[in-house]
């Protein structure tokens, strides 16, 4: 198409004309956007907590009360494990954090935690964990075991299926003839152990399993097999690829006769690696935490072990297929048999604190450097634990996280310095307590990640990981739920029994149901609300009460012509009310103990806000209060009041408080410290 001459001179025009526009329009933004009213403010910085909190009253002391033990043995292995590349060291914002490396597969997360497990036995690490005894060894192992556990979880667990589950049930199931042959080449990991007593079918309901044991008299030789698929050995941590040998738990039949379940020492691998014959494994697949633990299955096919290698501390069998025993009861065997498994339940009670303390201390020191939103016009942005509502989401549950803490310390000390007398309150104890820390945890680090924001979904800053490692703790080593159905079962016989010998009650802490009924003063004042009479009175109110009711309605429903059982089914609600009554008294009276011998006035203070916190958000948390006429509507918004009073008086000891943890920096994350310079674009991160 042709253009005349008066066209392309129209053309011309109509384009300058629009650049005109264009260019004004142009200037006209450049000098809105220079307003003053409208300059961009100065970014935002990274200030220390350090430098704007105050440090309130010694740290080392509470840290060393939280601890309890060990403290050097503790600080030599966190430094320890800074000094190896196979801990993953990583600079960040200026310092250095130890992590595992998550971004590893299933594969690789299992290799380097066998080739970490030989770096620390290489440096005395695991010297006298088995071979050596006495309440001083016993302390270092759980101090270590502790430090452990703070690093990796499966790491922890690789230690602990080795050390506390197979070694432990060649100390504790076998005898001399076993300690002397399998204990050191443990310690030393010539031998390999694992622990195989869950089965598909079976996981809590240990004598329901269905591997089943015989005896051949002919050639002195046990004989071992899974009868169908659900007998299969599942979640064996240590058998997909490097377990040697395993402690299998199977019905023992003698001539017949079920025996009730025994444990048998099985090798499951050759000097070369290579699986046994007759026997079969299977690799239990990728799960959502703990990839560095080879958890396996295992079938037995025929498998004939010597006769030796059944652990025989409770019951034997002589060459001749006599069946020998100095326990007749089955139910007392049995027991006798499950009484040293506690160990597991006491290790994770504790571990599930320290992972608490993790997801507090990073939240709480970020939300004490990070800032949200002004107040006024021109105002500066608050703090994030200024917020009312921020301090309520945290600050309640660093002081639960505390007074479990005291807690595991109690269990603890008891499991150390057992007694054949004291394994009823060990077992009943760290069931209750398992099942409370572990549910405790869970909550804690969920509300941390949440309270970190888009940082907390971030790997590197640990939380989402815990939550997805430390999950199992609710199921294994038993169900929560069951665990405290068993609580209320032994402290429903101990009720029973003290009405049937007309004695005082002596144990398990009830001794408070030897005096009159606690009476609740008519008005709750801020200082009756943080006493330690009253908080005492009215946990002993609740669980005296619960215990009443409960025995009330097994026996109502027995009377009706239900089964005992049948009975503590249908009451399983009012069970678990009663566990969780037992164990938050249980807790607080740790705390209490530890409170009085407290002679620091500073410390002391900050230990009866954290006490008051402890007790009164489980008052306020738990329905029972109101359900049952413990408080009034009016007086448990006093509860209320009380709870949010004590977070505004704790915010300022916050930093303190988590300085007192016991968690060294480089086990936190990098926003628990300088989260600007930690994001610093870099050349290297493209």
């Amino acid at each position: 198409m042709a253009f005349s001459s008066s066209s392309s001179t129209s053309l011309t025009d109509q384009v300058a004309r629009r650049a005109r526009i264009l260019t004004s329009h142009l200037n006209q933004i450049t000098t809105s956007y220079s307003s003053p009213s409208l300059e961009r403010s100065v970014c935002l910085e990274y200030s220390p907590a350090e430098i704007s909190e105050k440090i309130n009253f010694d740290t080392e002391e509470m840290r060393k009360l939280l601890d309890d033990h060990n403290f050097d043995d503790r600080d030599w292995l966190f430094g320890l494990l800074m000094q190896s590349k196979l801990f993953c060291p990583k600079t960040s914002g200026g310092k250095v954090f130890v992590t595992p490396d998550f971004n590893q597969s299933k594969e690789q997360q299992r290799e380097v935690t066998m080739k970490r497990i030989e770096y620390l036995l290489d440096r005395g690490v695991f010297n006298g964990w088995l071979t050596k005894t006495g309440v001083e060894a016993e302390k270092r192992k759980f101090a270590l075991l502790d430090v452990i556990g703070i690093y990796d979880h499966s790491l922890a667990i690789k230690v602990g299926v080795h050390f506390f589950l197979w070694g432990g049930a060649i100390q504790f199931f076998g005898t001399k003839r076993h300690h002397d042959k399998w204990l050191k080449d443990t310690e030393n990991y010539v031998v390999k152990g694992c622990f195989a007593m869950t089965e598909l079918g079976h996981g809590s309901n240990v004598r329901g399993i269905e591997t089943i044991t015989t005896y051949d008299r002919n050639t002195g030789e046990f004989v071992i097999n899974t009868p169908c698929e659900s007998a299969q050995k599942y979640w064996i941590g240590g058998l997909a690829n490097h377990a040697t040998h395993t402690v299998a738990f199977s019905q023992l039949y003698i001539d017949g006769v079920n025996q009730g379940v025994h444990a048998f020492i099985v090798q499951v691998r050759d000097a070369d690696g290579n699986v046994c014959p007759n026997i079969r494994v299977a690799d239990c697949g990728h799960k959502i935490g703990l990839n560095g633990v080879d958890n396996g299955r295992i079938w037995f096919d025929n498998v004939r072990i010597p006769r030796e290698n059944l652990l025989n501390s409770v019951a034997d069998v002589s060459p001749d297929g006599q069946y020998l025993s100095a326990i007749k009861d089955p139910d007392q065997r049995f027991a006798a048999f499950l009484a040293p498994l506690t160990s597991g339940r006491v290790t994770i009670s504790v571990s599930s604190i320290y992972q608490s303390k993790i997801g507090l201390a990073i939240a709480l020191r970020y939300s004490l450097t990070r800032r949200a939103f002004s107040v006024s016009p021109n105002g500066p942005e608050v703090l994030l634990l200024d917020y009312p509502s921020h301090q309520r989401r945290l600050l309640p549950l660093l002081a639960k996280t505390c007074a479990m803490s005291f807690g595991a310390n109690y269990l603890k000390r008891m499991y150390i310095n057992r007694t054949p007398q004291a394994n009823k309150t060990i077992h009943v104890v760290s069931s209750a307590f398992k099942a409370a820390f572990t549910w405790h945890n869970m909550r804690t680090l969920q509300e941390c990640r949440e309270a970190c924001g888009g940082q907390g979904l971030k790997t590197e800053n640990r939380m989402g990981h815990l939550k997805s490692e430390y999950d199992v703790q609710s199921t294994f080593e038993g169900d929560n739920h069951v665990l405290m159905q068993q609580v209320s079962k032994a402290l429903i016989a101990e009720y029973i029994a003290a009405q049937k010998r007309k004695t005082p009650f002596k144990g398990l802490g009830l001794e408070h149901m030897n005096d009159p009924r606690p009476i609740i003063p008519a008005e709750l004042t801020s200082s009756i609300l943080r006493s330690i009479n009253f908080q005492m009175d009215i946990f002993f109110l609740r669980e005296r009460d619960l215990l009443h009711r409960f025995a009330s309605a097994v026996s109502q429903l027995q009377a009706q012509g239900e089964s005992k059982e049948n009975a503590f089914m249908l009451t399983y609600q009012t069970a678990e009310d009663l566990a969780k009554a037992f164990t938050e008294r249980s807790v607080l009276q740790t705390f209490v103990e530890a409170e009085v011998a407290v002679s620091d006035s500073a410390l002391k203070s900050v230990f009866g806000l954290l006490r008051s916190m402890y007790a009164l958000i489980s008052i306020e948390e738990d329905i029972s209060f109101l359900r049952y006429g413990y408080l009034s509507p009016d007086k448990d918004a006093a509860v209320r009041k009380e709870v949010t009073k004590l977070c505004s008086e704790l915010r300022p000891h916050t930093l303190s408080v988590v300085k007192s943890l016991g968690i060294p920096d480089a086990f936190l994350s990098p926003i628990a410290f300088d989260w600007v310079a930690a994001n610093t674009w870099s050349p290297a991160q493209q």
